[in-house]
């Protein structure tokens, strides 16, 4: 019977990686009030290294960790469903309890540890890929560039919509449903009132209750919110992770400067484009409009090439056997445990009920517990895969998803070259 190798490298690798690098994005969210995210006049500050950090983000990483985790996701996915078909099991449902289980999970953080979760979002996007699974890859690929296009169009209305609330909120005689708007979109991409920004500090630096309370309240429909805001975009790069896995892009099957081309396509667009946008969000200082059209608009069409050109570089850069190599590839076979150990470590460190550093350090300060992070994550993943088969919550997420518990003990590399046909 044909096996499918337990593990690719390549893939683990460039998980490894985009798990780290989803930090660089996130620790913003945890660090700080909300709308410092998108805008660094919200918060944290905007001149000298603190707009360089932000800039340096906006250019190279912003969306592209994101969206290079969903590339793997949905490489992981397929290969699972492909193991699946192979081991004589059923395949769908092997793929929807895995599926249910993660948005399981993807709830449990997002409602009781922090509100940023992307959990959610790929259960129910995987669980719409299902469909896409017997595509060859041009047709996964075409019909992640109609997702994208859809979801690019989408992303142009939200300025003109935000244009409209803007005259409207201006006018003599504006409502209070229009002004009310206009500061849900300050909220979201301009800069928030002081008062606002105040509430938000002080609810942070309290206790876990009342943080708990907030996030039931405000984040109950946020997963729904999710899959209708980017689930376009989120299924596209999935597709094409499928395509890339097919193509042989993510094994590594490539020659060289076939991958070297990709790098320069990636980047060759990408970095002009994206540095034009920061620049132009600079002599605009900001403003709301700027950033609407230039964080969530302008940059969908070039997202997705520098993705691919990010995983060519990584592809290029890995070392078989190499020490670094290795490690980045232990935390990507672990990613699961790796992102939501970091939801647990930053939300201690930053949370009323943990250290509360929530709002005290500027934007390239906080850059300090990334490394830390980094530095942590890569230390404990390889001697763990040493000592047991899977990370703790891989473990328990692919127990629950069988239905039994699955052995632990023995080491990763031993499991892997015994089970050679097992599913994730």
């Amino acid at each position: 019977m044909a096996t499918l190798p337990e593990r690719i490298g390549t893939l683990d690798t460039i998980r490894g990686v985009a798990v780290l690098g989803i930090l660089l994005l996130n620790i913003v969210a945890f660090a700080m009030p909300q709308t410092a995210y998108m805008n660094p006049r919200a918060y944290g500050g905007w001149h000298g290294a603190d707009l360089a950090a932000y800039l340096i983000n906006f250019v190279l990483f912003d969306g592209k960790m994101r969206g290079l985790f969903s590339f793997l996701f949905g490489a992981s996915m397929l290969m699972v469903i492909e193991r699946a078909e192979l081991s004589g099991q059923s395949p769908a449902r092997v793929h929807f309890s895995r599926m249910i289980w993660l948005l399981i999970f993807g709830l449990i953080h997002l409602w009781l540890i922090w509100w940023g979760d992307i959990l959610t979002l790929y259960a129910m996007v995987g669980m719409i890929a299902w469909a896409f699974r017997n595509k060859d890859a041009h047709s996964l690929i075409g019909h992640g560039i109609l997702l994208l296009c859809f979801q690019w169009l989408l992303m142009i209305l939200m300025p003109i919509g935000m244009h409209a609330t803007e005259l409207a909120a201006a006018r003599p005689d504006a409502t209070a449903d229009a002004r009310h708007g206009l500061e849900q979109l300050q909220q979201g991409f301009g800069v928030p009132s002081a008062q606002w920004i105040a509430g938000q500090l002080a609810l942070m630096r309290g206790g876990y209750w009342g943080i708990l309370s907030d996030r039931l309240a405000n984040n109950i429909t946020t997963p729904l919110n999710s899959l209708l805001f980017v689930g376009a975009e989120t299924l596209a790069y999935m597709l094409f992770g499928m395509a890339a896995l097919k193509s042989g892009f993510l094994t590594g099957a490539w020659e060289r400067r076939r991958y070297w081309r990709w790098v320069a396509v990636g980047f060759g667009i990408g970095v002009p484009v994206y540095a034009a946008l920061g620049a132009w969000m600079v002599a605009q200082q900001f403003s709301m409009m700027s950033v609407a059209i230039a964080v969530m608009a302008a940059s969908v069409p070039v997202r997705s090439v520098m993705i691919v050109g990010w995983a060519a570089l990584i592809i290029l850069a890995l070392r078989p056997g190499g020490a670094l190599t290795q490690r980045l590839a232990a935390a990507g076979r672990m990613a699961f445990s790796n992102y939501l150990g970091t939801s647990l470590i930053c939300t201690t460190l930053f949370y009323g009920y943990g250290f509360g550093w929530f709002g005290y350090w500027s934007r390239a300060q906080i850059y300090g517990v990334v490394l830390a992070v980094w530095v942590l994550i890569l230390l404990w993943s390889k001697p763990w895969l040493e000592h047991f088969r899977y990370g703790p919550l891989e473990w328990l997420w692919r127990s629950l998803a069988r239905r039994q518990w699955q052995p632990m003990r023995g080491g990763a590399l031993s499991a892997t070259q015994k089970v050679a046909t097992d599913t994730q």
